[in-house]
């Protein structure tokens, strides 16, 4: 098939991802200490693989009750990486590095992952260290399996050479392929990711959603501005003197420059050092950098917040930036606020985009890697599947169609059909349009199901109606199993005992919350091993 310009040059950057290049230190915040112990672990492992061979990695956590918000809780994330990094065998100082030109990026991790559970729970809550169809080879140990995470490291790697002297900063549940060049070199303090295309008519604009999400809009100097699920009418009215000419939802990613990332922290040095307030990047951050008053005093009533409050923070948030433009500090000047196009929102040109972050998404982006189409190529080049039968697996008599994928897997006999089988071994498998990763059983019988992490030692093996979902969770002492269905929204459904499940998702997170997760993943891999001898 002919590629048009805007899958050309997704296909490029997909190879450029896959290259070298990355940033060269990443810090990683997590949820608690034992997370922060595993991604410290993890990643550097993966140097060379998901991120450079030489660069540092910091992984920390958040210890901040009731939560920070993504505005201070990346600064106190940022501080407690720079305060660990002193402490490394071999010291670096990250100011000093950045300042120096360096390029550093944060990943935020938290969440419980209500939207795909059962899998988070099968990870001891680690949502973004679900596996994905990719494999991986940490020294002598058995092939692994990607990460969501470690996706999204190779992923925003495009954008460390333009972070030379940044802070950037990514959320760890989803993959885009950006359309847009990647390398042009920063023109403000502060940028943001967004999907931008023509500023929309008010036809458009209702067609497309746009008051569902937070936008960001662009003027012909290139300045940006921050505007949160506002109708047409109300959009235009906040952008009265700004005359837009671009505009798209925000992807939330975002970088700062040295310069404003310490102010930030010196103007927030009160709540750093008491850990208190919470405070958001678009509504205390962007929006009443970019707003005038009374819009953001407006627009923040709709959200709950009492005139007084957003009058008194967007007072604090003014004089901030007069302190900061007086002092003008590096290249950018008075340029605070900007933005980073991946590509239109819709349309033929849109980029690629693989959330992770919902049940249903997980098993359709999944499902995507059987598939017959320049997206569905480009995904499996993203992910290194050279193969339809990667040359790891020992299948026996099992048949497998042109479209399946499997990987990392040894079964006997029987048959996939159009499904993805990474990382399994199974006796007799017989499965249609499914997705199994990291199951051990005697044998596997379904249609359209989802698979993960699942150990079964009975002799009669598993047969599954359609669409079902099943994941083990390995607690001390005891392993769960919690079933669900693709038609069921984890989400909504949190609190309950879906099916016959002895535990909600609820209690499942519960359980992990005081579980190591390092320990878990051992006891998850020694059940598997004790299951594959029993099979033998």
């Amino acid at each position: 098939m002919e590629l048009t310009p805007a899958q050309q040059k997704m296909n490029d950057a997909i190879t450029a991802m896959r290259g070298d290049s990355g940033y060269d230190i990443v810090i990683v915040c997590t949820g608690n200490q034992s997370l922060e112990d595993y991604w410290q672990d993890r990643l550097e492992q993966g140097k060379g693989q998901v991120c450079p061979a030489g660069c540092h990695v910091v992984a920390v956590h958040e210890d901040w009750d009731g939560g920070a918000g993504n505005g201070l809780g990346t600064l106190y994330a940022y501080e407690k990486a720079v305060a660990k990094a002193k402490t490394f065998e071999t010291p670096i100082d990250i100011d000093e590095l950045m300042r120096n030109g360096s390029s550093v990026v944060l990943f935020h991790t938290a969440g419980k992952g209500t939207r795909l559970a059962p899998l988070p729970g099968s990870e001891c809550n680690n949502k973004p260290g679900v596996k994905l169809p990719s494999t991986l080879k940490f020294g002598e140990q058995p092939t692994v399996l990607l990460t969501i995470l470690e996706a999204v490291v190779i992923q925003t790697s495009l954008y460390a050479q333009r972070s030379k002297g940044r802070l950037s900063v990514y959320w760890g549940d989803q993959v885009f392929v950006p359309v847009e060049s990647c390398t042009e070199a920063p023109t403000h303090h502060a940028d943001i990711l967004a999907q931008l295309g023509d500023f929309p008519t008010k036809e458009a604009w209702e067609a497309n959603g746009f008051d569902s999400y937070g936008l960001i809009a662009v003027n012909a100097d290139g300045d940006a501005a921050q505007v949160e699920k506002v109708s047409f009418d109300t959009a235009m009215e906040v952008l009265s003197t700004f005359g837009p000419t671009k505009a798209g939802p925000s992807l939330g990613s975002f970088s700062l420059s040295a310069a404003l990332l310490t102010a930030f922290r010196e103007e927030f040095r009160a709540e750093l050092e008491a850990k208190v307030g919470k405070l958001d990047t678009d509504p205390h951050w962007w929006m009443p950098l970019t707003q005038p008053k009374d819009s953001y005093i407006g627009l923040m009533e709709k959200k709950g917040v009492s005139n007084e409050d957003s009058a008194a923070h967007f007072d604090r948030m003014a004089v901030f930036q007069a302190k900061f433009n007086e002092a003008s500090p590096g290249p950018h000047g008075t340029k605070m606020f900007g933005a980073v196009g991946i590509g239109p929102s819709s349309g033929a040109d849109k980029p690629y985009w693989w959330d992770y972050g919902q049940l249903k998404y997980y098993q359709q982006c999944n499902m995507k890697i059987t598939e017959d189409s320049i997206e569905a190529q480009a995904y499996r080049n993203f992910l290194q599947v050279d193969s339809r039968v990667g040359p790891e697996c020992t299948l026996g008599e099992t048949t497998v169609c042109d479209a399946s994928v499997v990987l990392a897997t040894k079964a006997k006999s029987g048959s996939v059909t159009n499904s993805l089988v990474a990382k399994c071994n199974i006796g007799a498998l017989e499965v249609t349009n499914s997705v199994l990763v990291n199951v051990t059983a005697r044998s596997v019988k379904g249609n359209g199901l989802v698979l993960y992490n699942v150990v079964d030692n009975s002799e009669e093996g598993l047969t599954f109606a359609d669409g079902e979902v099943r994941s083990d969770v390995f607690l001390p002492g005891e392993k769960v199993s919690v079933v669900s269905h693709l038609d069921i929204d984890s989400g909504k459904a949190w609190k309950d005992k879906v099916g016959q499940n002895t535990h909600s998702f609820e209690d499942v997170h519960t359980a992990n919350q005081s579980a190591c997760v390092i320990t878990a993943a051992a006891d998850a891999d020694k059940a598997h091993s004790e299951t594959q001898e029993l099979h033998a």
